[in-house]
């Protein structure tokens, strides 16, 4: 379920929230193909389905970088920000890849809101973030990342 606030006033009365946690989407291969393309990262890996079932995994891989990159859809099913001018994702805090994600795998991600603080013309967020596999026992990523809205 979407979180809704209406300006900064509202968004900083959320520090210290859980934002629940997204849908379930499917990383297929796909979408892991697009991403070598886009990315320039074919190894074998992630696009060679035949390779990677006799590699380490059993099976084709999604990036790290991918995964990471998912954050971005799957967060804004958690929170909607009205009444801003300009959203920017600011960067990460510490990034890890416990678990890889085999294609056909689904994912999505729980979050927390854990400081909301002033900068010059607005306010910057940290959520931390856990992008968890279907059925796995460790998470794809666990992450912390910083967003700005200004007025």
């Amino acid at each position: 379920m979407t979180v809704t606030v209406n300006g900064l006033a509202e968004l900083k009365k959320l520090a210290g929230s859980d934002l629940g946690s997204s849908d379930w989407i499917e990383v297929t291969q796909d979408r892991i193909d697009t991403f070598a393309d886009a990315t320039g990262d074919h190894q074998w890996i992630h696009v060679d389905p035949e390779r990677a079932a006799a590699g380490p995994f059993g099976a084709p891989i999604a990036h790290g970088y991918l995964t990471l990159s998912l954050f971005i859809p799957l967060f804004t099913e958690l929170l909607d920000v009205r009444g801003v001018t300009t959203k920017v994702n600011y960067g990460l805090n510490k990034v890890r890849f416990p678990s890889p994600v085999r294609a056909g795998s689904r994912i999505r991600l729980t979050a927390r809101l854990t400081e909301v603080e002033d900068v010059p013309g607005g306010v910057q967020i940290a959520v931390d973030g856990t992008i968890e596999i279907e059925g796995g026992a460790k998470p794809a990523a666990v992450l912390q990342s910083l967003s700005r809205f200004y007025a």
